[in-house]
């Protein structure tokens, strides 16, 4: 195996950092139903993830709040109502979901399934 590739002069903290931000399981799937609904209550997104477990749902959620990726509005009612929606910083992220989406519509077999 040749290792002559030169790392040296790449500077790989502005890659790490934005994964960073939006690793784990569930992120991308959160962030994709706020682009497409704008806001949605937390039942509303439970139910959207399907499989996802509500303290799964909740640690994703905590940190894409603590990061500045959504933002979680609460309402002082009876029943408590919560909703998130996505941030400037969040949105700014779209156009790379966007492009994301695009290659799986150019790329996905036919005959592929969830």
């Amino acid at each position: 195996m040749n290792n002559d590739i030169n790392c040296e002069n790449i500077d790989v903290r502005p890659f790490t950092y934005a994964i960073s931000l939006i690793d784990g399981k569930w992120k991308m799937h959160i962030l994709f139903w706020l682009w497409k609904k704008e806001t949605l209550r937390y039942s509303e997104l439970k139910r959207a993830l399907e499989t996802v477990t509500h303290k799964m749902l909740s640690n994703q959620l905590k940190e894409l709040e603590e990061n500045g990726i959504i933002i979680r509005t609460d309402y002082p009612q009876v029943p408590p109502k919560v909703e998130y929606s996505l941030s400037e910083i969040g949105k700014s992220m779209m156009p790379i979901l966007s492009t994301l989406c695009k290659w799986g519509v150019e790329h996905m077999p036919e005959d592929w399934n969830l």
